[in-house]
């Protein structure tokens, strides 16, 4: 899914999946941040949540918590929510639902290392691509999170100004928006992010973890 605004059609279609949090008390901005923990992008990342008071919802990639679990724990420690991103970052579409639901598993057991969600987990669709079949195995045993504005930071020809006053643009109370704590953002991200929450602080927004 390459919409950088997702389409109410799609959420008509999909009721099921977490696309947004209008009944949110407040001005409130859900942000996410999909594929760390990784240690030159993601304690970027918690400073600059940090400055802000702002929290936020990491969907990790079970992989990179295990080669990287000092930077996952920082997550924690700054009092963040984390979520399920599959173990190798998988694409639902193309891949069996027994294999999917097996790397689902795995990523678990690496977030469960460090702590057991006492509510019911998270979990994120790399690239947005489940199947239905997937979802209806899944539904019952995660909150299946999805987004309404998809930042575009992780795309190198995408520029950073053009990227920020999109994500400016279209976010409103109850947005869920995803960034991208990867290498591959990391060029955008770091002129994007600060900018956007300094816009909507001074709006009067408080940023929210899910």
């Amino acid at each position: 899914m390459n919409f950088f605004k997702t389409p109410s059609l799609l959420k008509y279609f999909y009721p099921k999946l977490v696309w947004d949090q209008k009944k949110a008390n407040g001005k409130k901005i859900f942000l996410t941040f999909d594929d760390g923990p990784i240690p030159e992008v993601t304690p970027f990342v918690l400073d600059t949540l940090k400055q802000f008071s702002a929290e936020a919802t990491f969907f990790c990639v079970g992989e990179n918590i295990d080669r990287h679990p000092k930077v996952y724990q920082q997550i924690l420690a700054a009092g963040h929510r984390t979520g399920n991103h599959t173990y190798n970052h998988l694409d639902g579409w193309k891949t069996d639902d027994d294999h999917y639901l097996q790397n689902v598993a795995y990523c678990t057991q690496s977030l469960d290392q460090f702590t057991r969600e006492m509510s019911k987990p998270l979990f994120r669709p790399p690239y947005g691509k489940i199947k239905h079949s997937q979802i209806k195995l899944l539904k019952n045993d995660y909150t299946i999170v999805m987004w309404d504005i998809l930042a575009g930071d992780f795309d190198p020809a995408f520029p950073a100004e053009k990227c920020l006053q999109k994500c400016i643009r279209h976010s409103k109370h109850g947005t869920i928006i995803i960034f991208h704590d990867s290498h591959k953002a990391a060029q955008n991200l770091k002129y994007v992010l600060p900018r956007y929450l300094e816009h909507f602080s001074r709006a009067g927004f408080q940023f929210s973890a899910l």
